[in-house]
């Protein structure tokens, strides 16, 4: 029997590439993002598979993580694995930050990541196993005054918190969670002329920026484990190792 995943914010970037190498090992993948038409879109791309299930609706709302968890089980019978990986990146000066912006941080990145692991939580305990993986970041790790990023710094960075209390809540039901913490990760996020890549790539000791696959190998890694949880895996050019 194939298992299944949840990926939210799979219509773009890391999701749709996460989404798609689910997809290319037999998994069925259940993706989510605000509207239809962007699911029918990255649908379209994956070139329309069977085992790929389309549920839109805004991640911040308790309704739609309990739609997406129905559905999933409706069509495929139960939920393996939970990738929370809707995110909203805006970084600037604390001064700068509109209330508007605040509450779009706070509904997608936190409830975003909330009312979908409560669910999987449920769900999973009930099954004796499962995987929960967060999208985090790296910033929230060790901030850079090159990237001001108040919100995301405290929201990712109570995620990365949130993870490893949720490892232990979850552990003696043989649920594993854990967390990737992408670094600089060449993405549509990011604008695509030299000077800003000379910009990113001053952001990582190595001078170099990681690529979509970097981050989708991590979460693979960690969804085949059968040991590991309770971890945020940096994956960062060794950004966060210290000051260079």
């Amino acid at each position: 029997m194939s298992k299944t995943v949840i990926v939210t914010g799979a219509s773009s970037g890391l999701g749709f590439a996460i989404a798609r190498a689910y997809l290319e090992r037999g998994y069925n993948v259940v993706g989510n993002a605000r509207t239809t038409a962007r699911l029918e879109e990255a649908a379209a791309k994956l070139g329309n598979p069977q085992n790929f299930l389309a549920v839109a609706g805004d991640i911040a709302q308790p309704e739609t993580a309990s739609r997406l968890f129905a559905q999933a089980i409706e069509a495929f019978g139960q939920v393996d694995i939970l990738i929370n990986n809707a995110g909203i990146f805006i970084p600037k000066p604390v001064t700068d930050y509109t209330e508007e912006e605040v509450n779009a941080i706070v509904g997608t990145n936190l409830m975003g990541f909330f009312y979908p692991s409560q669910a999987a939580a449920r769900h999973m305990a009930a099954n004796g196993s499962g995987h929960i993986v967060t999208i985090t970041a790296s910033i929230a790790m060790q901030p850079n005054v090159k990237v001001p990023a108040l919100l995301p710094v405290l929201i990712k960075g109570g995620l990365n918190s949130a993870v490893r209390g949720l490892a232990l809540e979850l552990a003696a039901s043989h649920v594993q969670v854990n967390a990737v913490a992408p670094g600089i990760i060449q993405t549509p996020l990011h604008a695509d002329d030299e000077g800003t890549r000379e910009f990113l790539r001053g952001l990582t000791p190595s001078g170099e920026i990681g690529s979509p696959q970097d981050i989708v190998d991590a979460v693979l890694y960690l969804t085949d484990s059968t040991f590991v949880s309770g971890t945020i895996l940096n994956v960062d050019g060794g950004s966060t190792t210290g000051v260079w």
